[in-house]
């Protein structure tokens, strides 16, 4: 009795900690792949997913783009010293607002010099988007970089100057100027820079194609291969790159599709 409580209670911490399934584009499916007693590994087309729980049961969960159309999508799960199986899910659809905002016309109509300059950041950030370690998150709960208001303008359809540009792809904190920005997660830093439309941004590796990055920050307090804790400092608050005024964007990556980081709090 007292091992069957011990497997149930294990069960439902290992549930808990997972993030809220919404498989819309923006969201995250959470495909059950079954029991097994080693991690069995999944992919989607080429890129490696998450995969959690424990030989009881193990789930993949897929990051779904903002990009992705209504409709049946699979994955590939294979098992060790078992074959592949194709396993599906469907995406249902996402209904987001549009949000008008004005920026400097430079910040839109972009210079020959400042096209380059991007075109470059593009390049780099795109690597570091793909960046997969094998090692799980140690939670998959996250904590908000910063006390704020938090909006709800993720997926946003969104308009600078009354130019329509890609949707917002993560969450919007008000906070004042040089306010302390924490790590979400453990984890470890893989990438700090200075980016045109990002300004001051730092990204964090939490394991298995989970990333998250905070940016518009005023000051970065961390490096490239620092290991960071949940709560750890990594930066401040500020309004650099294309920003409207100070606040933190704060994005999660998982298998380099960026999601509702509202679905990683057990508070929303």
């Amino acid at each position: 009795m007292i091992g069957t409580l011990v497997l149930l209670f294990a069960a439902y911490a290992a549930a808990a900690d997972l993030p809220r399934p919404n498989a819309v584009p923006g969201g995250i499916a959470i495909v059950d792949i079954g029991a097994w007693p080693e991690r069995p590994s999944a992919r989607a087309g080429d890129i490696p997913l998450l995969v959690a729980g424990d030989a009881q049961g193990w789930k993949a969960l897929v990051g779904i783009p903002l990009s992705a159309k209504p409709g049946f999508e699979a994955i590939v799960v294979r098992r060790p010293g078992r074959g592949e199986q194709v396993q599906s899910y469907e995406v249902g659809i996402a209904r987001y607002a549009e949000q008008r905002l004005k920026v400097p016309p430079r910040q839109v109509d972009l210079s020959k010099a400042d096209l380059a300059r991007y075109e470059r950041e593009r390049a780099h950030l795109s690597k570091v988007a793909a960046t997969f370690t094998s090692t799980p998150p140690a939670t998959l709960a996250m904590r908000a970089p910063v006390d704020g208001v938090r909006s709800d303008s993720f997926g946003k359809r969104r308009l600078f100057n009354d130019q329509p540009r890609a949707p917002h792809s993560g969450m919007d904190i008000a906070a004042a100027a040089g306010t302390p920005v924490v790590a979400a997660a453990d984890g470890r830093v893989i990438d700090t820079g200075d980016y045109f439309f990002n300004g001051n941004t730092v990204w964090i590796d939490h394991g298995s194609g989970l990333l998250t990055m905070v940016c518009h920050l005023k000051s970065i307090a961390v490096k490239t291969g620092d290991a960071v804790k949940a709560g750890d400092v990594v930066g401040t608050v500020g309004a650099t790159g294309r920003a409207t005024g100070p606040h933190l964007h704060w994005s999660v990556s998982l298998n380099r599709a960026m999601v509702d980081p509202a679905l990683f709090m057990p508070d929303r």
